[in-house]
């Protein structure tokens, strides 16, 4: 196994309160729906586990379950950090990153940071194809996370 990493930032405002999009991306159920290649998320405690199916890399597909210690600052911030020794087995993947919310007019500034890193079964001179394959998915998840947000809160981007 080798390990690969890619990251991530976006920013929006949308046209929703702070609070309708807080209750939104710190509902685990509803993350789950709208999250591409997410199947669950279960709250144990302070942790989120997180599972993730048929996520394409490379002409393959891999599922991956990360545990993650969550801290909320409600309305303004989630953070979550990758804590594998809470996990129930070993993990190959975590998330470390954060949501920062902030009053914008009538609606919200949504900002989010992640980085990602996963072990898979390629050699590491496939960096550069692992790496442009991660990217394209993260990048696509994004897309239809934010697709599947406004859509959820009944808003738009502003």
């Amino acid at each position: 196994m080798t390990s690969f990493s890619t990251s991530t930032r976006s920013a929006a405002t949308v046209t929703a309160s702070p609070e309708a999009v807080w209750a939104a991306i710190t509902d685990p159920d509803q993350v789950a729906r709208m999250t591409p290649f997410l199947s669950k998320v279960t709250p144990c405690g302070e942790h989120w586990v997180w599972e993730m199916t048929k996520v394409p890399v490379l002409g393959a597909s891999f599922s991956f379950t990360f545990t993650e210690r969550m801290t909320f600052d409600e309305p303004h911030r989630m953070e979550f950090v990758h804590d594998p020794a809470a996990a129930t087995k070993e993990e190959s993947a975590g998330v470390e990153g954060w949501y920062a919310l902030t009053p914008r007019g009538e609606g919200t500034r949504l900002e989010t940071s992640m980085a990602i890193t996963v072990d898979l079964p390629f050699p590491g001179l496939t960096r550069p194809a692992v790496s442009a394959a991660m990217k394209g998915v993260v990048t696509v998840m994004g897309q239809r996370f934010a697709q599947n947000l406004l859509h959820h809160l009944g808003a738009r981007s502003a």
